[in-house]
Parts: structure tokens; sequence; C-alpha cells
């Protein structure tokens, strides 16, 4: 089964964007932080069709995880921000992100978008 990676630090979205993302036939798996998020990339490195990555996070930062990831990766990522301004929007897509989606957002927007990247 196709799977999307959710990795945000906001536990409560992430529930809620599991639910979501369910409700749409496929499985979610939700990591809280940028290492782990790397971590679960690689063990579910077959089924993964779609990573929801927050940009800003503790420690590693969802930039960092994005250069990490398109090292090895070309799955869709779509990013998620707090931050409106067109200068972080752009810098995400020149890193390799396929979409973004500034907080807050409504759900049926984003999940039009996981439909239209998985």
């Amino acid at each position: 089964m196709n799977s999307v990676l959710i990795i945000d630090d906001d536990k409560e979205l992430c529930a809620l964007m599991k639910k979501c993302v369910e409700q749409e036939n496929l499985s979610a798996v939700v990591a809280h932080g940028g290492l782990e998020g790397l971590r679960l990339l690689g063990e579910n490195k077959g089924t993964c069709c779609l990573i929801i990555l927050d940009v800003m996070m503790p420690g590693m930062d969802g930039f960092q995880v994005l250069q990490k990831i398109r090292e090895k990766n070309n799955v869709p990522v779509l990013m998620l921000t707090a931050k409106s301004d067109e200068e972080d929007k752009v810098s995400g897509l020149r890193l390799g992100a396929d979409d973004y989606l500034t907080k807050p957002f409504g759900i049926n927007e984003l999940m039009a978008r996981v439909n239209s990247l998985s």
C-alpha cells in the first residue's frame, strides 16, 4: 500500500493529517522531527508515495530535511509553513519541493494537493 510520510513537530496537526490521509485509502507514517523522518523514509522507501514536510521544526528544519531527501530520493514533497513570504516558498521549490502550502490551511485544500501528488 502507498504511504504518506508526515514530518511535523505539531503532534495534533500530525494526528489530523494522518486521519485525513487514511480516509483517502492511503497509509500514513508520522515523524515529529527531521532525523526521525529521514529514518522512517529509509524504512519505508519502497512504499512512500508522498512526504508532507513542515519547514519550521526544532533541530533540523524542513529545508535541511528536504536537501537530505533529494540526495537519494525523488518522492514528491509537499512543504508546509507558517511563513507566507515568497522568499521561503521560492527557497523550498528551488531545493526540490513539489508543492507548498501555507498554514493555516483548509483540510480540503491539503487533501486535494495530496491526491494530485501521490
